[in-house]
């Protein structure tokens, strides 16, 4: 497994709740509400610098939350607590982190239903083995 596979598998688990959402490092065939997802971000890895590859790079991640639509007011207080509780998650961790922004919720018509869903997007600092 290489480094950034194990790196998204360690912040899977540390996102870990399972009474308020399922995790998946990695995004699955069919988003299901109530759950966690963590994906490459765009950039995927972000270096430190051009020719030595002892300083760290970023690796950039989506940590995208779906929660289902249910009314108008759209699971609001949900995604919102599940953000929360994210970044609470993420502070108990032993990763170096930075939060760049999270997206405001936006509707997700999947397969399994229409979700509502935002994304935060986190840089995490890792290693080149």
């Amino acid at each position: 497994m290489s480094t950034l596979s194990t790196l998204r598998a360690g912040i899977a688990a540390a996102l870990t709740d399972n009474t308020l959402y399922t995790v998946f490092s990695f995004p699955p065939a069919t988003p299901i509400a109530n759950s966690i997802v963590i994906s490459p971000g765009d950039p995927y890895i972000t270096p430190s610098n051009n020719s030595y590859n002892t300083i760290a790079p970023l690796a950039n991640f989506q940590v995208s939350i779906l929660v289902p639509l249910l009314d108008n007011q759209g699971n609001l207080n949900g995604i919102e607590d599940d953000i929360l509780r994210v970044f609470n998650l993420l502070a108990a961790s032993s990763y170096t982190y930075n939060v760049s922004e999270v997206s405001a919720p936006a509707v997700l018509n999947a397969v399994s239903g229409d979700l509502l869903t935002c994304n935060i997007n986190v840089s995490i600092l890792t290693s080149w083995s």
